[in-house]
């Protein structure tokens, strides 16, 4: 199993920790780590893309992993694991996406900014956005060449030829990815065995206890069933 965390997040998150704890005690190898300018990670966050992002994955799963993947991403994670199931299709055997937001910085950044953040792109390179919700964590760097170079990895204009089980975890009341995505993506992936669990009043993040105890066993499920 590979952890793939979130935009700004980093392999020690709560998700990361449970899940890793979890496989440990089932005897399934797992693997975490960071992309480029994420955590403990060299290099600044904000050169990072979501093509470098999305080779970092690719690159992780090549030297740190042997056989069937089961691909877990939490947020921007999901959009990354998508990318890189598409990239080594032979190696992934599940794809579990927790909030995935495939194509979240054109259609939940781009689209929704108004003319003024938009000209401080345009202008500044750089646009500094407040996540009231995560204390303090921002304000996030929301890179012009982010944006622009993401076009070439959007996904969710046509299906999407991905066939392995996919799993996706989404709150009802997230404020950041609704979880219309998360039906969205179900409906553009060519996988046949696709299950969406939409968890009433549930935030962004799903790391409560007891988020964290169904991400576990939503995880066990996928792991076992593609086993065997």
């Amino acid at each position: 199993m590979v952890f793939l965390g979130g935009f700004m997040s980093d392999m020690t998150g709560g998700k990361a920790l449970a899940l890793e704890a979890h496989a440990k005690a089932r005897g399934q190898a797992f693997l975490r780590f960071d992309y480029l300018g994420h955590g403990a990670s060299s290099g600044r966050f904000e050169d990072g893309t979501i093509g470098r992002w999305a080779d970092d994955a690719v690159a992780a799963i090549d030297a740190l992993s042997e056989g069937p993947q089961v691909l877990v991403g939490s947020s921007m994670g999901g959009w990354i694991m998508l990318l890189a199931a598409l990239a080594r299709p032979e190696r992934i055997a599940g794809l579990l996406g927790i909030a995935a937001a495939p194509d979240f910085t054109e259609t939940l950044m781009w689209d929704a900014f108004g003319p003024d953040i938009r000209a401080t792109l345009q202008r500044d390179g750089v646009y500094y956005q407040d996540y009231q919700d995560y204390g303090d964590e921002g304000p996030y760097p929301i890179t012009l060449s982010l944006i622009e170079e993401a076009r070439a990895h959007l996904i969710m204009d046509k299906p999407i030829p991905i066939r392995c089980p996919v799993r996706l975890i989404h709150g009802t009341a997230d404020p950041d990815v609704p979880y219309s995505l998360a039906l969205d993506l179900m409906d553009k992936l060519e996988a046949a065995d696709v299950e969406v669990t939409l968890v009433k009043g549930g935030g962004h993040r799903l790391s409560e206890p007891p988020d964290l105890a169904r991400l576990t066993a939503v995880a066990a499920a996928l792991s076992d069933q593609v086993a065997a």
